[in-house]
C-alpha cells in the first residue's frame, strides 16, 4: 500500500543561522503552542506565556535591528518563521504580525533617542503592541479619520475612539494614528501610547466567529496625554507612517494565511490517508486527490508570491504592489483551501473533534484585517493603470 501523509515544508533559509532558528521554532511549536491550541481557542484564552515566551526566545523582533534587542533577520526569514507560528495557532501567528506592525513606526520613523529608550523592551523586553488605525467610521478609508490629539504645551491630549484593535486592552504599547491638522492624509501624526496611560480604556471584546483567543476591542481615548517625544515622525507624517506599516504588515498577514492553509492540507491529507472506504484509503480516489492537487498548488504559489515580495524587500525596492497581491492571494487561498478540507473530512470536517472547521473559521477574517481583499485590488489596479480619473 502507498504511503501517504503531510511532508516538511522545504524552507528557503539563507544561513545555518536562519536554519537553526527554524529547528528552535519548530520544537517550540511541538511543546508549547500545538498541544493546547485547539483547547485555548475553545475557550478563547489568550496565550500570554507564550508571548512571554516568544519574546525570551526573540522571536518577537526578529525583522528588527540586533543593535535594539532584534533578531536581524532578513523578511525573507521572518515571513517563513510566522508561516510556522501560524500554522500551529493562528492567534499566535497573527499576534506576533501584529507586534511588529505596532514596533515598524518607531523602528522605521523614530528618532535614535526613541529607538534606544523604547524599542529594546518592545523587541525583547516582554511587551506586546497594537497598532491603531481603524475607526468605526474609518475603516478602509483611513484617510478620514476622526481621532484627534491636540497640543497643549509639551504634550498631546488624545481623544476618539479606535475600532478592531488586535490586542487591544491587554496590550502594552499601542501606535495610535490621530489627526492634528487638515482633513486628509496630510493631517495625521502617529504616537506611542502606553498601554496604561490615564484615559485609555478598551470596551468589552468583540465576539468573533473565529481567532476566539485573540481579543479584538475598540479602545476609548479620553483625554489621554502623551509628551511630545512619544510623537512618531514628523507632524502630518502619520499616513506615510501608516501606510508603509501596512505595506510590511500585509506580508506578515499572508505568510500566516499559507501557514493556516498548509495546516488545513496537512490536517486533509492525513485524514483521507487514514480513512479507507470500498477497501483502500480514500486518498486513492482520483476526485480527492485533485482536490489535494489544487490545494497543494495554491498553496506553493501562494508562499512563492510572498517570499517573492520579501526579496524586494530585504533589497530595498518598492514592494507595495507585490505586497498587496500576496496579501490578496494567500488570504483567498487560506479561505479555498481551508474550505475544502473540511469537505474532504465530510462530516467529521463539520465538528469540532477535528481542527478544519476551526481553520475555516479563523480563514475569513484573513481576507478583512489589513485592508479587505477589495481594497487589495484597488492598490493592485492603481499600480497598473494608475489612479482613477475623476469627473
Amino acid at each position: 500500500m502507498a504511503e501517504y501523509g503531510p511532508q516538511p515544508v522545504e524552507r528557503e533559509l539563507p544561513t545555518d543561522e536562519a536554519r537553526d532558528l527554524l529547528g528552535l521554532v519548530r520544537d517550540l511549536v511541538r511543546r508549547e503552542i500545538e498541544p493546547a491550541a485547539a483547547d485555548e481557542e475553545a475557550a478563547g484564552t489568550f496565550p500570554h506565556d507564550t508571548f512571554r515566551l516568544l519574546s525570551r526566545c526573540g522571536l518577537l523582533g526578529l525583522p528588527y535591528p540586533e543593535e535594539y534587542g532584534g533578531g536581524g533577520q532578513p523578511y525573507l526569514v521572518y515571513l517563513q518563521i510566522l508561516e510556522e507560528l501560524a500554522g500551529a495557532r493562528l492567534t499566535v501567528g497573527l499576534g506576533t504580525s501584529v507586534h511588529s506592525l505596532a514596533c515598524h513606526g518607531l523602528a522605521h520613523f523614530g528618532s535614535k533617542e526613541q529607538r534606544t529608550e523604547w524599542l529594546p523592551d518592545m523587541l525583547a523586553g516582554g511587551l506586546l503592541g497594537a497598532y491603531c488605525l481603524s475607526e468605526p467610521s474609518a475603516g478602509s478609508d483611513a484617510a478620514s479619520l476622526r481621532t484627534r490629539a491636540e497640543r497643549d504645551g509639551d504634550d498631546w491630549v488624545l481623544n476618539g475612539t479606535k475600532a478592531w484593535i488586535t490586542h487591544g486592552g491587554i496590550a502594552d504599547f499601542y501606535t495610535v494614528l490621530a489627526r492634528t491638522g487638515q482633513d486628509g492624509p496630510h493631517g495625521i501624526t502617529a504616537f506611542l501610547v502606553p498601554g496604561d496611560a490615564e484615559g485609555l480604556s478598551a470596551a468589552p471584546p468583540e465576539h468573533k466567529m473565529g481567532l476566539t483567543g485573540s481579543p479584538t476591542a475598540q479602545l476609548h481615548f479620553d483625554g489621554v496625554r502623551v509628551p511630545d517625544s512619544r510623537r512618531l515622525g514628523e507632524e502630518g507624517q502619520g499616513f506615510t507612517l501608516a501606510l508603509s506599516s501596512l505595506d510590511a504588515g500585509r506580508l506578515g498577514i499572508a505568510a500566516c494565511a499559507i501557514g493556516l492553509a498548509q495546516a488545513a492540507l496537512d490536517a486533509a491529507l492525513s485524514y483521507t490517508a487514514g480513512r479507507e472506504q470500498f477497501g483502500r484509503p480514500i486518498a486513492d480516489f482520483q476526485g480527492l486527490r485533485f482536490m489535494l492537487a489544487d490545494m497543494g498548488t495554491k498553496i506553493e504559489a501562494g508562499r512563492a508570491l510572498y517570499l517573492a515580495a520579501a526579496r524586494r524587500h530585504d533589497a530595498g525596492l518598492p514592494y507595495s504592489r507585490q505586497a498587496a497581491m500576496a496579501k490578496l492571494f494567500c488570504t483567498d487561498t487560506a479561505m479555498s483551501v481551508t474550505t475544502d478540507a473540511v469537505q474532504l473530512l465530510g462530516g467529521y470536517g463539520y465538528t469540532t473533534d477535528f481542527p478544519v472547521e476551526r481553520y475555516m473559521r479563523e480563514a475569513k477574517v484573513l481576507q478583512i484585517v489589513e485592508g479587505t481583499n477589495q481594497i487589495q485590488r484597488m492598490v493592485i489596479a492603481r499600480h497598473l493603470a494608475g489612479p482613477e480619473s475623476r469627473s
